[in-house]
């Protein structure tokens, strides 16, 4: 398989090479946490002269008698080395049973310098400060970027490049095949294993079905408000019998597993956070195309989940803003500074013009306003609000 290298996220490991954190790299399944770590090794092993890395993988057969914490302890103790730096580097931590004793035993001894890596639904964020009783380091590894996508296949026009990725997506294993087809036969294994496997073994869901077809309600609905209300009403006049709680407590689950991610809603003008009605955004586009089908592109909802993730990518916290009952699709907030932003598939149509620019004229602070859109052109102004074409705003 090719590999790129994804600065970023090496950057932040070793940026915190020799800090006495736990370091927890998460993200959704098969979006690259291993070959990062593949990527850190090799950096170690070529650049810290008295390092001694301690890798195990519990994916591979040989890693096998060491899935109880007691075996893992004896191995790791074996293999440390004095006057050394020890990396102690694990994979799918999860399948090791007592994990966490183990982890919190290495903590405490300050000899090792850890890196894990685990199964999403059991190796929560919401999990670490209860599992582990040192500060933990999380890194939050995304699907390919476009800017990556580009990087992999280097093509030679960007825009053709960009109506390539928003079919294919992030999720570089489907980049291995040829076909739309076979591609989105992968996209729906990865999926369904995250859901039927991971989820289903850590919540101890007996009815799949269920999650399945609120999944696939979630997905259909991406950049739309939603509540748990309204979702219960239109599963149960689908004949799929289930409460407000358990929806509300299986979105959680889907998100903690980083299969959605939930955006609240922000009142520009209240400066406050809103409780009612959230947008859910899938961690990468292509899997909507898998599951549901691509009779129905609908390029603008899709557009609105890329901008979504590419935010979060970037570092920013984001939210839906309301104001005097118009929507803006993204606050976006990092480093005390904020920018506004509308997406948008195409604005040629005057009238779809005027409807995303209103919105943030009404906004009257000094922060940046963008119109993100499908422009196929270089930047311009209108009524002092940027206009950016999407490849190049994903690519920059």
């Amino acid at each position: 398989m090719k590999l790129i290298p994804r600065t970023i996220y090496l950057n932040k490991l070793l940026n915190v090479i020799e800090t006495p954190d736990i370091k927890v790299i998460t993200g959704i399944r098969r979006c690259g946490k291993s070959k990062l770590l593949e990527a850190f090794m090799s950096y170690v092993e070529n650049n810290i002269s008295d390092s001694n890395i301690i890798h195990i993988n519990f994916n591979l057969p040989k890693d096998e008698d060491l899935k109880d914490y007691k075996s893992l302890i004896e191995y790791v103790e074996a293999k440390y080395k004095t006057n050394c730096q020890n990396f102690l580097i694990i994979d799918e931590i999860q399948m090791c049973q007592g994990f966490e004793k183990a982890i919190n035993g290495f903590h405490a001894e300050e000899k090792y310098d850890i890196y894990i890596t685990g199964s999403n639904a059991f190796l929560l964020s919401s999990d670490l400060a209860t599992l582990f009783t040192g500060r933990t380091f999380k890194i939050e590894v995304y699907p390919f970027s476009f800017k990556e996508y580009i990087e992999y296949y280097k093509p030679d026009d960007i825009q053709s490049a960009f109506d390539n990725y928003v079919k294919e997506g992030g999720m570089s294993g489907s980049y291995l095949y040829k076909e739309d087809e076979e591609k989105y036969s992968y996209l729906k294994d990865v999926f369904n294993t995250l859901i039927v496997r991971d989820i289903k073994q850590k919540y101890k869901i007996r009815n799949t079905n269920i999650i399945q077809n609120l999944t696939n309600f979630l997905m259909d609905n991406i950049s739309n408000l939603t509540s748990i209300n309204n979702i219960a009403k239109i599963l149960n006049a689908n004949k799929i019998n289930i409460t407000d709680k358990t929806i509300s407590n299986y979105i959680e689950y889907l998100c903690n597993a980083f299969a959605f991610y939930k955006i609240k809603r922000f009142d520009i003008k209240g400066k406050k956070y809103l409780n009612t009605q959230d947008k859910y955004y899938l961690s990468d586009h292509s899997f909507r195309y898998a599951i549901l089908g691509t009779n129905n592109m609908d390029y603008g909802r899709v557009y609105e989940n890329i901008v979504a993730i590419e935010l979060l990518r970037r570092g920013y916290e984001i939210f839906v803003g309301t104001l005097y009952q118009k929507e803006v699709d993204f606050v976006a907030k990092r480093q005390g500074k904020t920018v506004y932003i509308q997406v948008s598939d195409n604005i040629l149509d005057e009238d779809t013009l005027n409807r995303e620019i209103s919105s943030l004229l009404r906004i009257k602070d000094a922060y940046p306003k963008y119109i993100i859109a499908r422009t196929k052109h270089d930047n311009y102004q209108f009524n002092g609000i940027e206009i950016i074409d999407i490849a190049n705003w994903l690519s920059d």
